[in-house]
């Protein structure tokens, strides 16, 4: 009987995963209802404020709901919303199993929604591939209980670890199936972080090319608004543009560019940004993932704050050498090699002539 519901849940799963990147700042949740051994209905949330996994399958069942079993990747919502309590929903439909994978990790409303279907005499079983549920919804569980974007940190970077040649050319270290996949990745994201280095340098459009796809937020590290008033993140007008700058920036340069539209946030750092400041009003912004793309410095700075959540790296079988070149983890280091920031849920997957690497650091 486990078996079957693994099953059921994995096509709940995958329906939801279908609409990664749609629907934040909501969780990716997909539901299936299941009566007389016969998939009936089906469905996935797919935008925020839109009915949720639930509604859809029991629209799409009709009375075939009616004594089913729905399976759920996420306790269903017990409240008020832009959207009705899908677990009132669920009671209403006659549904008489609920099968969750995971309890809503918001330790307010965690436990509320499956009260409402226990009192109402449904049978609840809850943690069917609740560790792929967790996973799959790990933006969202950081954002709603930490309230702020999940970090992920990526970089393309050489065998010996480089980003760019001792010249600083850089293109292209890494395959076009790897570059595609970042792109994915930027679809995906609410918000993309460069430093203003990276700006002056490249200045990069950091959109996403991909038919109908999504541009994220674009999010400059700039002290002391340095930025050109001519950069393509400034001009082009393809997606939002955040500057974060310190305590007290240069008037002028602030007034400047708000006048260009761009958003100026100060932060609480005197001579720098202070990240953990930038995630919070990120969070505050309903930004609940953030893609770094960051040079050595910005990256090592995330690295030291201890604010990555997740490190992606695409790695080309190739060797720059030099110790001029750039590394995708610049600053001081660590002097005490029992400091290393070791990683869990290693995966390692091919990509083109690359491979990619996707690990979780493990802070002490």
């Amino acid at each position: 009987m486990k078996d079957h519901h693994e099953m059921y849940m994995n096509l709940a799963l995958q329906t939801a995963a279908a609409a990664k990147g749609q629907t934040e700042p909501n969780p990716l949740v997909g539901a299936v209802i299941v009566n007389d051994n016969r998939i009936v209905g089906l469905g996935a949330h797919l935008r925020a404020g839109e009915p949720h996994a639930e509604i859809h399958a029991i629209r799409m069942a009709g009375e075939a709901a009616r004594g089913g079993t729905i399976y759920v990747t996420l306790e269903p919502c017990s409240h008020h919303g832009r959207t009705g309590p899908c677990a009132e929903a669920i009671v209403k439909a006659g549904i008489s199993k609920v099968i969750v994978a995971a309890t809503d990790p918001n330790p307010l409303i965690s436990g509320r929604g499956i009260a409402i279907l226990q009192d109402a005499g449904i049978e609840v079983e809850v943690g069917i591939c609740e560790a792929a549920s967790r996973r799959m919804n790990e933006v969202f569980n950081t954002f709603i209980v930490r309230k702020r974007p999940f970090v992920t940190m990526k970089s393309a970077i050489t065998l010996d670890g480089k980003i760019a040649t001792s010249t600083s050319h850089s293109k292209w270290i890494t395959s076009e199936e790897a570059r595609a996949d970042v792109h994915r990745l930027r679809n995906e994201s609410g918000a993309i972080l460069v430093g203003v280095n990276t700006v002056l340098k490249d200045d990069p459009e950091l959109t996403t090319r991909i038919a109908n796809g999504r541009n994220p937020v674009r999010i400059i590290l700039d002290s002391t608004l340095r930025i050109p008033l001519d950069a393509k993140v400034i001009r082009d007008g393809k997606a939002d543009t955040w500057v974060f700058t310190s305590a007290n920036p240069p008037v002028e340069r602030r007034e400047a560019l708000e006048s260009l539209g761009i958003r100026v946030f100060a932060t609480k750092g005197i001579d720098t940004v202070d990240l953990s400041d930038l995630l919070d009003l990120l969070g505050g912004q309903s930004i609940s993932s953030l893609l770094v793309e960051g040079g050595g410095e910005v990256n090592a700075s995330f690295a030291a704050s201890k604010l990555v959540d997740k490190l992606i790296l695409y790695i080309a079988p190739k060797l720059i050498g030099g110790r001029d070149a750039p590394t995708f983890l610049e600053g001081i280091g660590i002097a005490n090699m029992n400091d290393a920031i070791e990683f869990s849920d290693i995966e390692l997957s091919k990509l083109g002539v690359d491979y990619r690497f996707t690990g979780y650091p493990k802070w002490q």
